[in-house]
């Protein structure tokens, strides 16, 4: 509601799909980070709150242009994501569409869900870490040296908070609001999923 009465943005990121074998708990901080590291740039940019969501946790189904592939003349069902079939090898028995995968997807979505609350309320998003959330792969580039000279910044007023006696152990500046979302490109996982809020009535994925 913030966002959509001008008062906040919108912030949504994350990978165009989950994938079982590069799943890891490295993985999962490394995009929480980049996101922590962008909704810092909007939020000291455009001096507005920023609502972080993940694509992660549940964005694992590809939609696909054709339901079959043809490769050296030989054509078998298009590779429609991680929790319905094998992208490799390029053989029948891979393109079947596999249920048990699904559960298989569920089970990444919890412990992914359980990384994220432990990196968003343990301390890892403490504004006072901010230069720790910058990837190596970044860090001796121009857009590295920009992100440290605004980093700098911000420790710069966090002092000064500190030093007239505002506290930065809140929980405030110490965890953040962190959600996921996902297309609900598979609807038997999305069904199984859902359940009717007893006093609202409503139903929630």
């Amino acid at each position: 509601s913030q966002a959509c009465t001008g008062n906040g943005f919108v912030l949504f990121g994350g990978d165009c799909a989950e994938s079982f074998s590069e799943f890891s708990v490295d993985h999962v901080r490394d995009t929480f980070r980049v996101i922590l590291q962008m909704a810092l740039i909007l939020t000291y940019g455009g001096s507005q709150p920023v609502i972080k969501i993940g694509r992660m946790a549940g964005q694992f189904a590809k939609p696909r242009s054709s339901p079959t592939e043809t490769i050296d003349g030989v054509t078998l069902p298009s590779y429609q994501g991680d929790n319905i079939n094998r992208e490799q090898p390029f053989t029948a028995e891979a393109r079947q569409a596999d249920p048990e995968r699904m559960v298989q997807a569920y089970d990444q979505c919890a412990q992914t869900l359980n990384i994220l609350r432990a990196f968003s309320v343990g301390g890892y998003a403490n504004l006072n870490r901010l230069h720790q959330w910058t990837l190596e792969f970044v860090e001796q580039t121009p857009a590295g040296s920009r992100y440290r000279k605004l980093a700098n910044k911000v420790e710069e007023t966090l002092r000064f908070m500190s030093a007239v006696g505002i506290k930065l152990d809140t929980p405030e500046l110490s965890s953040v609001d962190f959600y996921t979302a996902h297309e609900c490109l598979l609807l038997p996982y999305e069904e199984a999923m859902t359940r009717k809020d007893s006093t609202s009535g409503k139903y929630y994925d």
